[in-house]
């Protein structure tokens, strides 16, 4: 259905390894952004950096992950030609900021504007869920996972008394929690219709 927008976020491991495997076995590409994969690629790999500078050895397992499998992705689409020109300044400006946060604020300069771009980075989801109609793309479970794995960032940051974590969770969860409430109205509002 193409006139339905496709509101989808995936920082979960699991789902950079289910759209590996529906990329090679369809090689379908509508709907994926091949943006969205390199960012998510280049901030976990940033955050992998953040967590290796705090002395957080464990947290920096899922980090790896999730930039190695969306990294993946990244590379795939661009075999499929589902590279996005116009971004790839604004991708490189991107890492060229995290590179002068981490030269000049350290691990907290890095863990600040990573924080920062977690609330940037869900933004457009919610804005266009709330904004639409009848968002029927929200993937529920895609969110329920947000909001799992996130909520483990918050406790963590809670645990560690750091603020960085802390926001990226709140975020997280939040966002989470709007996504699934918006999921849940919208699926009222069209067996109400």
């Amino acid at each position: 259905m193409p006139d339905r927008p496709r509101i989808h976020h995936s920082p979960i491991p699991g789902d950079h390894a289910a759209a590996i495997l529906k990329l090679r076995r369809t090689g379908d590409t509508a709907g994926v952004s091949w943006s969205w994969a390199t960012l998510t690629s280049v901030n976990n790999a940033a955050w992998f950096c953040y967590f290796m500078a705090s002395g957080y050895w464990t947290a920096s397992l899922p980090s790896t992950a999730a930039s190695t499998l969306a990294g993946t992705v990244s590379v795939m689409l661009v075999r499929r030609g589902a590279l996005n020109r116009r971004a790839i300044r604004w991708i490189c400006t991107w890492v060229g900021l995290l590179v002068l946060a981490a030269a000049v604020g350290g691990r907290v300069g890095l863990g600040t504007l990573l924080a920062g771009a977690s609330i940037v980075q869900v933004a457009p989801s919610l804005w266009t869920a709330y904004r639409t109609a009848h968002p029927t793309g929200i993937s529920k479970s895609t969110w329920a996972l947000v909001c799992g794995e996130l909520s483990c960032w918050l406790v963590f940051g809670l645990w560690k008394t750091d603020p960085r974590l802390i926001t990226l969770g709140t975020t997280g969860v939040l966002a989470g929690v709007l996504m699934l409430a918006r999921a849940q109205q919208a699926g009222v509002v069209s067996k109400q219709g």
